[in-house]
């Protein structure tokens, strides 16, 4: 724990749970940690706010289909003539301590994700095939993962055996009041207008199954709200930041305002 370090330093975040408490426990006993949840409900936040509550540096990496083992672990490259090992992301956090976070990891190929077997069971080890070094984790290494369930198919599923892998937390949309909470004070609205937002993103997550891919998420209606902060008229505000972000089809979009219309005309 990094003593010395102020609360205004600490991202927010507000608990829904027992989650601060379970990945206190899990970075104590040393577990790696599986985060599962919806675009935008919190879990980067969540992932900062504890790195930064425990005093560790955080290594975040944006999984994506063309992530490479290279990407995560590193690479010779040529500097000044010279072949030079270059630590990825992954092998810092090791070396270094601290915790290494996959965002959305199911996007990255199963040949990529397969890197991570050896540090999330017992060993706590990262082979490094191109220097011949085995790294052992320190105390204070953690590996944290997300993905949203959601919004895997048949190709983007996370296999069972590295699943299991993991002690695995569940993240969904706040309760109402904590999300207009929230709303107000990230983006400065007030809360009748926090009110009326969370009464859009309600209304519009009934519509998830029906019409739309993912639905509105607490980090846009925050957006939303700051928008709407500065004085842009609502429907400007909730067109750029709720209805446009969730679909391409104008029909939907069109279909999307008129939900809101009623609710912010209201």
């Amino acid at each position: 724990m990094n003593s010395s370090l102020q609360l205004d330093q600490i991202p927010f975040y507000q608990p829904q749970g027992d989650e601060a408490v379970l990945f206190e426990h899990a970075f104590q006993h040393q577990l790696p940690v599986l985060l599962k949840g919806p675009t935008g409900c919190g879990k980067t936040r969540f992932v900062r706010h504890m790195a930064a509550k425990l005093g560790l540096p955080l290594y975040t990496v944006a999984c994506h289909d063309d992530l490479t083992a290279a990407d995560l672990v590193g690479r010779h490259l040529l500097q000044e003539g010279d072949t030079v090992w270059n630590d990825g992301p992954l092998t810092r956090a090791v070396r270094n301590g601290g915790i290494c976070y996959l965002d959305e990891v199911v996007e990255a190929r199963k040949d990529t994700t397969v890197v991570l077997h050896p540090l999330s069971d017992d060993r706590r080890e990262l082979p490094i095939e191109r220097t011949g070094e085995i790294l052992k984790a320190p105390d204070n290494f953690m590996l944290v993962v997300s993905y949203n369930p959601g919004y895997q198919n048949v190709f983007k599923g996370m296999k069972p055996s590295t699943r299991q892998r993991f002690v695995a937390m569940r993240f969904n949309f706040p309760n109402p009041q904590l999300e207009q909470d929230i709303i107000t004070r990230e983006s400065g609205v007030t809360p009748l207008l926090s009110q009326q937002l969370v009464e859009v993103a309600q209304a519009l997550r009934r519509l998830q199954d029906h019409d739309l891919e993912e639905s509105v998420s607490t980090r846009l209606l925050v957006y939303c709200g700051s928008l709407l902060q500065t004085g842009l008229p609502w429907q400007v505000a909730c067109r750029a930041a709720i209805a446009e972000p969730l679909s391409d089809d104008e029909d939907t979009v069109a279909a999307l305002m008129d939900v809101i219309t009623a609710i912010m005309d209201g």
